[in-house]
């Protein structure tokens, strides 16, 4: 089963959105297997945007994503990057389908409340940056079978 990272950023906190986002993740058939909420230290901050070094708005996200708390999560289903992706919808939210997240909620990129992992080898790091091991909770739910099994 393929695990993702996702991320409420400080906007999505801020206005409450933790919940809301939450919820439709798992109303997708994703099941939630670790979660924290953080201030995030300036030098995890950093190894997160580590691909964005040099670039002129990196500054900015480390500022931004250190600025307040944030939760991050591990969420695990089959296409576990794609389903969250498609449910957060595009980065930019003036782009993002209806129906979407950052369409629903959001109505600028630089507060498009989410980070979501962007490939199965990405989430891996991701979520062994964030998370150790022993943080990851693998659990059967009761429904499980219903919502992602198979004829």
């Amino acid at each position: 089963m393929e695990k993702t990272f996702v991320l409420v950023k400080p906007d999505g906190v801020q206005r409450g959105l933790i919940g809301e986002i939450l919820a439709r993740l798992e109303k997708r058939g994703l099941k939630l297997v670790a979660a924290k909420f953080l201030q995030v230290p300036v030098s995890l901050a950093e190894k997160h945007y580590t691909v964005h070094q040099g670039k002129p708005f990196y500054d900015g996200l480390i500022k931004y994503i250190t600025a307040a708390p944030v939760m991050a999560m591990v969420f695990e289903g089959p296409f576990a990057v794609q389903a969250v992706r498609q449910t957060m919808g595009l980065t930019d939210p003036l782009k993002a389908e209806p129906g979407t997240i950052r369409h629903d909620f959001a109505s600028r990129i630089s507060r498009n409340l989410t980070h979501a992992s962007d490939s199965p080898e990405n989430a891996e790091s991701e979520i062994s940056l964030w998370f150790d091991g022993s943080e990851i909770v693998n659990w059967i739910k009761a429904d499980e079978d219903w919502v992602i099994g198979d004829n």
